[in-house]
């Protein structure tokens, strides 16, 4: 029997087999919480959209950073509703069967 070493994320309950990429993704949550933050404190906006937008940019700050720096057409690159996989994310039920 083996044994794997998996940190998991307090804010979403995610699981990881590496503790990098556990931190880059707890970073990642943070950054969406606040700008989910700023923007129900800036517009009238329904909590879950605002959290949407929240998480969506932070998972996009790459590109959006470019973008800022001078080249909009990056911004092509973002595709609605998709969410850039994980390679280490681990099902907490497959790690436990």
């Amino acid at each position: 029997m083996s044994i794997t070493p998996m940190w998991r994320v307090d804010r979403d309950g995610s699981m990881f087999t590496d503790k990098k990429a556990a931190e880059e993704h707890d970073r990642m949550l943070e950054l969406a919480d606040g700008i989910t933050g700023m923007l129900e404190a800036n517009f009238k906006i329904d909590e879950q959209l605002a959290e949407e937008i929240g998480l969506l940019m932070s998972r996009n700050k790459d590109i959006l950073a470019k973008a800022f720096k001078g080249k909009p057409e990056v911004l092509q690159e973002i595709q609605s509703g998709s969410e850039p996989a994980a390679d280490n994310t681990v099902d907490i039920r497959e790690a436990v069967a």
